[in-house]
């Protein structure tokens, strides 16, 4: 799912196109994609496009008349720019036709998991709003509050919307391992020292990859819009060395998603158990790098 720093590049690189400038029209392709009835998709034409921001993970279009347009990728969803003379692929989910040029939002795969809300007012705006904190705009003391509020391990707490904006299952591992924490510390048992190293990771890490990513769009959409990319520390990263110590990465897999770390730098040492892996190995599931290491023939 794109995090707060490909959303932030999708914003900036959509706000240069259409601020200021009129929606003529919007064709929706798939029904299912608008979550909302009232008001109308048909008020959103021939309206200015006041703003263009990000609430969380959502892209929002501010138009004339108090009207507010939420697009929310998800997994698979993505938005691509196409000149006004183009002709619109019956595959995209919808398509926002401005003076400028046309928008198109698609979706890979089966699932249609994508959403796009269309409100009047900030009062509704922000109903869609989790009501996390945005770590780029808190300071420490916002950040402890927020943080400790839930005693929850600490990959949860990263990527719950309803604590932290905008973070998910690629950044916060980059943070934790730049923080040199656990992912399966409890937010109660942290000192404030540790506190202090993970907020300043959380705003590096987002400001730095916000920045790269930008620099790799050179001002275009991202095209390549994924969660794991090769210049990342430890997400998706299982068993390849860590950049800092030579450690294989190691991973615990849950549902869809898998939390990736390092051994050496975030747990001592420890391996996390898998859960699917520690039911089935039972009390052969190696507990610290050196059974790892033995039993994969690297003693």
């Amino acid at each position: 799912m794109p995090e707060l720093p490909d959303v932030e590049v999708y914003v900036r690189a959509l706000s240069a196109r259409v601020r200021g400038v009129t929606l003529r029209r919007v064709r929706l392709q798939n029904p299912f994609l608008l979550r909302t009835a009232v008001p109308p998709m048909k008020e959103t034409e021939g309206k200015r496009v006041r703003e263009v921001r990000r609430l969380g993970k959502r892209i929002v279009l501010g138009l004339e008349d108090d009207l507010f347009l939420a697009i929310h990728l998800m997994i698979a969803g993505r938005l691509h720019w196409k000149p006004a003379s183009d002709k619109v692929p019956k595959s995209v989910l919808a398509a926002f036709e401005f003076d400028s040029g046309i928008l198109t939002f698609t979706e890979a795969g089966s699932k249609r998991r994508a959403a796009l809300h269309l409100v009047r007012g900030q009062e509704a705006l922000c109903a869609l709003d989790r009501g996390g904190v945005e770590v780029l705009e808190t300071d420490l003391r916002g950040f402890r509050d927020t943080l400790v509020r839930e005693n929850h391990t600490l990959k949860r707490s990263l990527t719950d919307p309803r604590l932290f904006s905008g973070i998910g299952n690629s950044y916060s591992d980059e943070i934790l391992h730049r923080a040199r924490l656990s992912p399966v510390k409890l937010t109660s048992r942290l000192e404030e020292e540790e506190i202090e190293r993970l907020f300043a990771a959380s705003r590096d890490v987002l400001t730095e990859w916000t920045e790269r990513l930008e620099s790799q769009a050179k001002g275009e959409f991202p095209e390549k819009v994924t969660a794991f990319r090769k210049e990342m520390a430890v997400h998706g990263r299982f068993e390849m060395p860590c950049p800092d110590c030579g450690t294989p990465v190691q991973r615990i897999r849950y549902a869809e998603n898998e939390c990736n770390y390092c051994p050496a730098c975030q747990t001592g040492g420890k391996l996390l158990a898998d859960r699917a892996l520690s039911r089935l190995l039972g009390s052969d599931w190696p507990k610290s790098l050196t059974e790892l290491d033995e039993r994969m023939g690297r003693a």
